[in-house]
C-alpha cells in the first residue's frame, strides 16, 4: 500500500485493468507511461515482456536489475520516466 500510496500521490492517476498482460501492453503501445507490480506468476508476463520489450520498453526490478521471469517485482516503463519511477518505489526502511 505505501507503493501504491506513493505513486498516486505523484501521478495525475492510477489505472489498473486487472490483467497484467494487458498492461504491460498498454506501456507498448504508449496508453500508459509505466506499469508495476509484485507477486506476479511468470505466465502474467512473459508474452506481454517480449511485446513490451520489443516496442523499446524498458523493463526490470524494482532494483533496476534486467528482467527476468522468476523475479517476484516488475517495472516497465516509457524509459523517459524509468529512474523516476524506481525512485518512487523505494520503500524507506
Amino acid at each position: 500500500m505505501q507503493r501504491f500510496s506513493v505513486c498516486q500521490n505523484a501521478s495525475q492517476g492510477v489505472r489498473r485493468l486487472g490483467s497484467a498482460a494487458l498492461d504491460i501492453c498498454y506501456v507498448a503501445c504508449g496508453r500508459f507511461d509505466a506499469f508495476w507490480e509484485q507477486n506476479l506468476k511468470p505466465w502474467d508476463k512473459a508474452a506481454a515482456a517480449v511485446i513490451a520489450t520489443e516496442a523499446g520498453a524498458v523493463i526490470t526490478d524494482f532494483a533496476n536489475r534486467p528482467f527476468a521471469l522468476d523475479q517476484k517485482e516488475i517495472l516497465v516503463s516509457n524509459g523517459a520516466i524509468h529512474h523516476e519511477m524506481l525512485s518512487l518505489l523505494k520503500l524507506e526502511e
